[in-house]
């Protein structure tokens, strides 16, 4: 792993790092993916916080415009399209309500600049194929870089196992639209 990153910029409420050449996991998450419940909520410490969303985005809460296959591969596409060029995709998953990827920036590339690209692109394909318009994501994304190899290999295996844990599938490899799938399709 890189050293610690030390550029931080704050937008809405969420701090994010920026910069390249470190790993990163990102999620981001549709419009209504939150119930209206966990407004106003308040924890005694930010873990608490992160499992509760956690739970909350793995119910499948909001109307899940990812579960419709020509969706969720529209984000696995645009997650691919730059991965090599722009930065390394160590591992994604598209869940119906939100997204994760783990993602390496390249130096040149600021993160912020990838994940709006990503964000911009998959809205006005998914919102032309539902015949929709206006913002399809939540506003702000969540991120946080990796500290060493173990946080990398706890994190690719949360992400990849995050269908199974909300009871979509039996399997990692079983949820086409992760890295999971993919490495397993690659090595048969």
């Amino acid at each position: 792993m890189h050293e610690t990153p030390n550029v931080v910029r704050t937008r809405g409420y969420l701090p994010h790092v920026e910069g390249g050449g470190y790993v990163q996991h990102v999620v981001f998450r549709v419009l209504d993916a939150m119930p209206p419940e966990s407004d106003g909520v308040s924890f005694d410490d930010e873990r608490a916080r992160l499992l509760a969303i956690e739970r909350w985005l793995d119910t499948g809460h909001g109307r899940c415009p990812l579960a419709l296959e020509a969706a969720a591969d529209v984000v696995v596409d645009t997650l691919n399209h730059f991965a090599g060029a722009r930065y390394a995709l160590h591992a994604f998953v598209v869940m119906p309500n939100h997204v994760h990827a783990l993602v390496e920036p390249f130096r040149e590339h600021a993160l912020s600049a990838i994940v709006h690209s990503w964000k911009s692109f998959t809205a006005k394909r998914i919102n032309a194929l539902d015949g929709r318009s206006g913002p399809f994501w939540a506003r702000e994304w969540y991120d946080r870089f990796m500290r060493d190899d173990a946080h990398f290999h706890q994190t690719m295996k949360y992400i990849e196992r995050n269908p199974v844990v909300a009871g979509l599938c039996e399997a990692p490899e079983a949820w086409r639209w992760s890295s999971a799938a993919r490495r397993s399709a690659g090595a048969r």
